[in-house]
């Protein structure tokens, strides 16, 4: 599968080819943070396909935390690009909304759904788990 986007201001593109990971929506409160209240989706894709063929991310981490995410965003626009983990350094966290199409996307699972807030919305069908499910 080919995958395109980038940011909001166009300063950042990626170009993704290959096979996509699982597909999910997080509603953790630290991923309401950084979409302003709105569960993250996203889709779990193996860096080996990705190449950033515009521009370069700006990249947050929190000290505080130990095993915490990094998170890459435009240096421009802030728009938030994905997210990368300790836990597993082979893969990118790409946010649905930066892709150019995103019209195949459709959730595997809904994780952290024990911090969805009231107006959140988990599709009928799709698995849900309080946290993480088993093997994540």
């Amino acid at each position: 599968m080919k995958i395109e986007g980038g940011c909001y201001c166009g300063e950042v593109r990626y170009r993704f080819d290959g096979e996509p990971g699982p597909a999910m929506q997080c509603h953790c409160r630290e991923c309401q943070y950084i979409t302003g209240g709105n569960p993250n989706v996203f889709v779990m894709i193996p860096k080996s396909g990705l190449q950033f063929t515009q521009g370069e991310l700006s990249s947050f981490q929190r000290t505080d935390i130990e095993t915490a995410v990094t998170r890459h965003f435009c240096p421009k626009c802030g728009t938030a690009v994905g997210t990368t983990t300790p836990g597993a350094p082979d893969v990118f966290v790409m946010k649905v909304g930066t892709m150019d199409n995103a019209a195949f996307f459709q959730p595997d699972m809904a994780i952290f759904a024990k911090d969805a807030a009231p107006f959140h919305h988990i599709p009928n069908g799709v698995p849900s788990f309080e946290e993480l499910p088993p093997g994540f």
